[in-house]
């Protein structure tokens, strides 16, 4: 897989996961006490069961997954959504583990399977974003496309 792939695969994912999360036949409902303390619980729940979600979070999904899929145009920018999404979900699992910040500051649950989650997307990303080498038959039509 290129890495314009992975941009687009990773788009597309985050986009259904975050329209996913609105409808409530995908969420979970909280057990009495378990809901987090935080400022905005609009939406909150588990997706799947699992994935602690509020409406915050679903738009941050969304927002990732139209980044993926734009950016897959081209090489360059693709690398750098891979780049950024390595940082941002490294940053958001090493706050998972922290009991003052795994709400983000009241705002986006991020704890439980999430923390396992965010990592590994943070993994594959910086795979494609840094560790993997273009093809250069990827760099090659996209040189010949600019020039």
């Amino acid at each position: 897989m290129t890495s314009k792939g992975f941009a687009q695969l990773i788009g597309w994912v985050f986009l259904a996961v975050g329209i996913l999360g609105f409808f409530p036949a995908f969420r979970t409902a909280p057990l009495a006490g378990e809901v987090p303390n935080l400022a905005f619980d609009g939406g909150f729940g588990y997706l799947l069961g699992l994935f602690a979600i509020n409406w915050l979070h679903n738009v941050v999904h969304v927002g990732v997954g139209i980044a993926g899929i734009t950016s897959a145009r081209n090489v360059v920018h693709a690398q750098a959504f891979a780049r950024g999404l390595t940082w941002l979900y490294g940053a958001l699992a090493i706050m998972g583990l922290f009991s003052l910040l795994n709400v983000t500051f009241g705002l986006i649950p991020l704890f439980g399977h999430d923390i396992w989650l965010h990592a590994g997307t943070a993994a594959l990303a910086s795979y494609f974003g840094y560790g993997r080498r273009s093809e250069v038959t990827e760099i090659d039509k996209d040189y010949r496309q600019a020039a």
